[in-house]
């Protein structure tokens, strides 16, 4: 079922958007919890979630891509929860993910922050759209979905070293670009 569809149903409140969202990309949104939370219950919890809160979401939003906005809330969602389980239980993948970049975006959020977290939004979109292919593709894996170096190496076929001095200069680069836009890091 194409996405317009499955959106169709979500604003006709029909219970079919749910299996149909879940059918078309709960492979890609498991992979998501599954990089961020290391229980396959919470993963699975984490899923349930998501495809709740599409239902809460649509309408009265309309997605323009499902894939990432089912993506999107299944990655906070699945953020939220690593952040409320102790730390002993946090996964190590995606807690080591979070700290590389925390040199490039600071955690701090308040309400007055939000037009300044949109800007840094943009900011970061357009630098990655500048970047070469795999930077990029290298960059959002490690990122946005929390591939392993390991992972990121069996698909792209580069050598650990390659992965990290990779990512080591787009975070630099990252960084240097939102100084240069005069966003602080």
């Amino acid at each position: 079922m194409d996405d317009d569809r499955i959106i169709e149903l979500f604003w006709a409140r029909e219970e079919e958007a749910i299996a149909a969202v879940s059918s078309k990309y709960g492979r890609l949104c498991g992979h998501v919890a599954g990089n961020i939370l290391s229980c396959p219950e919470d993963r699975e919890e984490c899923l349930n979630d998501a495809w709740f809160g599409l239902w809460q979401a649509i309408p009265p939003q309309r997605p323009e891509r499902l894939a990432v906005f089912a993506g999107r809330v299944v990655r906070n969602l699945a953020l939220k929860r690593l952040e409320y389980l102790s730390a002993a239980k946090r996964s190590a993948q995606a807690s080591c993910a979070l700290e590389e970049l925390e040199d490039c975006v600071s955690g701090e959020e308040s309400v007055e922050d939000e037009l300044e977290n949109r800007r840094i939004e943009a900011a970061i979109s357009t630098f990655l759209r500048a970047q070469e292919p795999e930077k990029r593709f290298v960059f959002i894996r490690r990122y946005w979905y929390f591939d392993s170096i390991r992972d990121i190496c069996a698909r792209t076929g580069f050598g650990q070293s390659k992965v990290k001095s990779m990512l080591s200069r787009t975070r630099k680069n990252l960084r240097d670009y939102l100084e240069s836009e005069g966003i602080q890091v």
